[in-house]
């Protein structure tokens, strides 16, 4: 009998075909439309009727966090190239870098997840990402601050929020790269401390 209940909750096989589809279908539409792409169209090259979209994903931020779940794998493998690295603060400006990337990938991306990262509604589907991608900042700084090479009053949310915003300005194409390097010193000069090289 307890097995039967636990075939009763494994999600039907169709269901699962579909939700992989969608998410698949999304994550073509983001790349080449950015994340404004219209669901309905997503959910037309995936095979499906709107009403199953919504179904699995009730909200367009619902979907982006998926599709974002399915591409954590990219950040995960840069990390642990970082962990090779010896120096916290070149770990942290590493960091930083994969991060602008991660929020680079889809034109528009870094938008909701700014406004999740201000609201920290919970309600907010994208708040866990982003509260995923702060606390692996935090890390990133604590061992910058033990060894004295940032400012203590600088917090990972902060950091965060910096790195969205050179992802965001990268995906406008407004600038070029030399002008975004300036931009990053300019922030980097922010949190450093004084005494430490640049």
């Amino acid at each position: 009998m307890s097995g039967s209940g636990e075939q009763w909750r494994r999600p039907r096989a169709d269901v699962q075909r579909n939700r992989t589809a969608l998410l698949e279908a999304a994550q073509r539409h983001f790349l080449r439309d950015g994340v404004g792409t219209s669901l309905d169209a997503v959910a037309k090259e995936a095979g499906v009727g709107a009403g199953t979209l919504y179904r699995h994903f009730p909200t367009r931020e619902a979907l982006l966090a998926a599709v974002l779940q399915t591409r954590s794998e990219e950040l995960v493998a840069r990390q642990a190239e970082i962990a090779e690295v010896g120096d916290p603060l070149e770990a942290l400006e590493r960091w930083l870098r994969a991060l602008e990337e991660y929020l680079s990938a889809y034109s528009g991306l870094p938008d909701p997840l700014m406004a999740a990262a201000r609201a920290l509604d919970p309600g907010n589907p994208l708040t866990v990402p982003c509260d995923i991608l702060i606390a692996a900042t935090d890390e990133y700084l604590s061992a910058t601050q033990r060894a004295g090479d940032v400012r203590e009053s600088v917090q990972a949310h902060d950091l965060f929020l910096a790195a969205c915003s050179v992802a965001w300005i990268q995906g406008t194409g407004a600038t070029g790269e030399e002008s975004l390097n300036r931009l990053r010193a300019l922030i980097a000069s922010g949190y450093r401390e004084r005494n430490t090289k640049e």
